[in-house]
């Protein structure tokens, strides 16, 4: 695969103009060597010669992370003997997705790492502190371990190990920049504050963050950036991309969303009846991934709804921007007449200095209806915290869920169950809740 990394900076009608080709070769290649696509096409009656450009996506139809689940080996292009890695999605959302990835995968995983790097202010005299595991098949610890290879940095291999690990290798050897979970960095802070670490003169200055929302949707700081921030003064780097797309889309220095890679990926933003939305309108991600071999996806629906932007970036690139993540599409809590995706919860208590760690669950009641359920760890006495917690929640929710109180080994134990490798602090535990 040919790569273009200066496509970012070109006009849309030039970016649109390579998307348009790409995606007819995608087309052929799916017809040729996909079992999933060609059985969907002949069930769709579609030819794939009539789709000429872009505007021609609408004519086909999308798939979902219920169709790979269930049909996870009809989406492989190749031969087993052609599958050089194997990667798998976490799981917390449903059964695992296996995806198999070839050796030009693989380079086109280690090129969009690399591109993301770049565009968040990456340098080859960069040291790199990278707080993510590579093992239990995760995609992005091997991605970004691959992207700062090829950008040329030094490399720090910790993994997700203790505060005190993590700042002894610090304080050792330097880094300038963190690969981490934004809610890690809130432990990092907090040991080095009783451990008397000054925060204003460490070594690091910037901090590519993964897996949890920094900003709102009006790209300022939401609670757990400015806590971060407020505290250790780095630079904040957001990035959004799952193990299915092999994509990922990073802010640059001016942090007003995530940029678009047109060379490796088509987005498109859709309402409930699979209509394009336009800038600034809010709906699901859906991605068609270019340059995949083993396992492509077409018009593929992630779930997560955000909007795009396509105004110019100080920065020079000319692609979109994707928003912070509202939230899930199967997510969404109908609540006493409400809609509530659990990020605004996660932000409500991401600003309460009393709120230790949480989790948040959403159950069918006896009348068939969701409830909510928070389970709160705090540094203060139950009935303090209840007392100054009830008032907060009725004005940002408008509505008043159920609280339960645990100790911080129950709440971790709730955070960190064996079979995640992730944290979780959402649980669906709705009766009538559909895997995605």
């Amino acid at each position: 695969m040919q790569f273009h990394p200066q496509l970012a900076f070109e006009s849309h009608a030039a970016q649109n103009a390579y998307q348009s080709e790409a995606l007819k070769k995608l087309l052929e290649y799916l017809q040729g060597h996909s079992p999933f696509y060609k059985r969907l096409f002949a069930q769709h009656h579609i030819n794939i010669h009539n789709i000429r450009s872009l505007d021609d996506l609408r004519f086909l139809p999308t798939t979902s992370k219920s169709d790979v689940q269930e049909h996870n080996w009809d989406f492989l292009c190749v031969p087993d003997r052609q599958i050089k890695e194997y990667m798998a999605t976490s799981g917390t959302m449903g059964k695992p997705v296996e995806i198999a990835l070839t050796e030009r995968d693989l380079q086109r995983l280690a090129y969009n790492e690399h591109q993301s790097f770049v565009c968040a202010d990456g340098k080859q005299e960069d040291i790199y502190q990278l707080m993510l595991t590579l093992d239990r098949q995760f995609m992005a610890g091997m991605a970004y371990y691959m992207g700062i290879r090829q950008l040329g940095a030094t490399l720090i291999r910790t993994g997700p190990g203790l505060p005190s690990m993590q700042w002894d290798t610090i304080q050792r050897l330097q880094p300038t920049s963190l690969v981490a979970v934004p809610s890690f960095l809130l432990k990092l802070i907090e040991w080095a504050q009783e451990h008397k670490v000054d925060l204003g003169y460490t070594p690091v200055q910037k901090v590519i963050c993964i897996g949890e929302s920094l900003r709102g949707s009006d790209f300022e700081l939401n609670a757990l950036g400015q806590k971060i921030y407020n505290d250790w003064p780095v630079k904040l780097y957001s990035t959004y991309a799952s193990t299915e797309m092999q994509t990922a889309f990073t802010e640059c220095g001016a942090g007003m969303g995530g940029h678009h890679q047109p060379d490796l990926i088509i987005l498109e933003i859709l309402n409930e009846h699979g209509d394009s939305l336009k800038a600034g309108e809010y709906g699901e991600v859906t991605i068609t991934t270019l340059g995949v071999e083993g396992m492509p996806l077409l018009r593929y629906r992630t779930g997560d709804i955000c909007t795009f932007y396509d105004s110019p970036c100080s920065c020079g690139r000319n692609t979109r921007r994707l928003s912070p993540v509202l939230g899930r599409t199967q997510q969404m809590i109908k609540y006493k007449g409400t809609t509530i995706y659990p990020p605004a919860v996660f932000d409500i208590l991401n600003n309460i200095p009393f709120i230790k760690e949480y989790v948040v669950e959403v159950f069918t009641n006896e009348l068939l209806l969701d409830e909510i359920r928070l389970h709160i760890n705090a540094s203060v006495p139950t009935d303090d915290c209840e007392m100054q917690l009830r008032p907060i929640l009725q004005s940002r929710l408008r509505v008043m869920p159920l609280l339960q109180f645990h100790s911080a080994d129950t709440i971790q134990k709730m955070q960190f169950p064996a079979s995640s490798r992730k944290q979780v602090k959402f649980i669906d535990n709705r009766a009538n809740r559909l895997m995605d």
